[in-house]
């Protein structure tokens, strides 16, 4: 199993969305956060005083599926996120080495 953590702009959350149910995911746990890569952020003027921004506000989406469908999976988000603008997502890919079911007992890919 794989975990894929996904960091996006809110204006693709629905995309994001429609992709994990059109491939099948169980799941999904979606966090508000704060962040900055490659772009540093942006500079604005507030009162006539400029300032940095630095912390931008992202979406992290979370989900963990099969190994036969990570490939797949990353494609299909690579696709919908796709943007010739910097700060358009990263993926991220983990190793899950085990999920249990808290109602049933159940342990590794049927828990999903």
């Amino acid at each position: 199993m794989k975990k894929l953590e996904v960091i996006i702009k809110s204006e693709k959350l629905e995309k994001v969305k429609k992709v994990l149910d059109d491939q099948g995911a169980s799941g999904a746990m979606i966090s508000n956060i704060m962040g900055y890569g490659n772009q540093k952020g942006y500079k604005t003027k507030y009162r006539g005083s400029e300032y940095v921004v630095n912390l931008l506000p992202k979406i992290k989406v979370e989900t963990v599926v099969m190994d036969d469908k990570v490939e797949e999976m990353i494609k299909a988000l690579s696709e919908v996120l796709a943007s010739e603008h910097v700060g358009a997502g990263k993926i991220f890919v983990y190793n899950v080495e085990d999920a249990v079911r808290v109602r049933t007992g159940e342990r590794g890919e049927i828990a999903l």
